[in-house]
């Protein structure tokens, strides 16, 4: 919960209206690297007018030192809002 509660905190500074974050570790199991799997759906509109690289490297860089330390895997999907 805390590296949860880690990511979160980070992905804050894309000012995000959505993120929608499972741990899919149950999915890697004897896969060595506990605590470590991800799945992400974040909606934000700093992705606007950005390729789908862009928008990952923006993710990978907000969350900085947790993509080389935390996170083992991580499933992106980066989107921008809707319009109403």
């Amino acid at each position: 919960m805390e590296l949860e509660w880690a990511i979160r905190e980070r992905l804050a500074a894309l000012a995000p209206v959505r993120v929608d974050l499972v741990d899919e570790d149950h999915l890697h199991v004897g896969h060595g690297a506990t605590g470590a799997h991800w799945q992400l759906v974040i909606v934000s509109e700093a992705f606007r007018g950005k390729s789908p690289v862009a928008r990952h490297r923006m993710v990978y860089e907000a969350l900085g030192d947790l993509m080389k330390r935390d996170i083992h895997a991580l499933k992106i999907e980066a989107s921008t809002p809707e319009p109403s």
